[in-house]
């Protein structure tokens, strides 16, 4: 007999979490968002983020979405990431992050 639910849940990824603290001068602008937005669209992976580690979330693919978060300099920003490869997906957004988007 197959499981229809158990093949579900072999296909599942379990959401991976980190938080990095915005370095650079002006916070979450335009331009880092706009470099945060193309680095987690190179990946297959839905990578979110907020200013809490319990939300509200926000597609960190969308530039106009991640420029409305508004971050300042000093906030830290949470993400989920869930995908296959979610893993380089994270590490890619948190370097990005601690290199204060080439600004700092």
């Amino acid at each position: 007999m197959h499981d229809v639910n158990a093949s579900r849940a072999s296909n599942a990824f379990v959401p991976l979490m980190a938080s990095a603290v915005l370095i650079n001068a002006v916070g979450l602008h335009a331009r880092p968002s706009v470099k945060l937005t193309q680095c987690a669209k190179r990946f297959a992976a839905k990578i979110e983020l907020a200013l809490a580690p319990d939300g509200p979330w926000t597609d960190a693919k969308s530039p106009v979405k991640v420029m409305r978060v508004k971050a300042p300099q000093g906030a830290t920003l949470h993400f989920r990431v869930t995908g296959a490869d979610g893993k380089a997906a994270l590490t890619a957004v948190l370097a990005l992050v601690h290199d204060g988007f080439g600004e700092a």
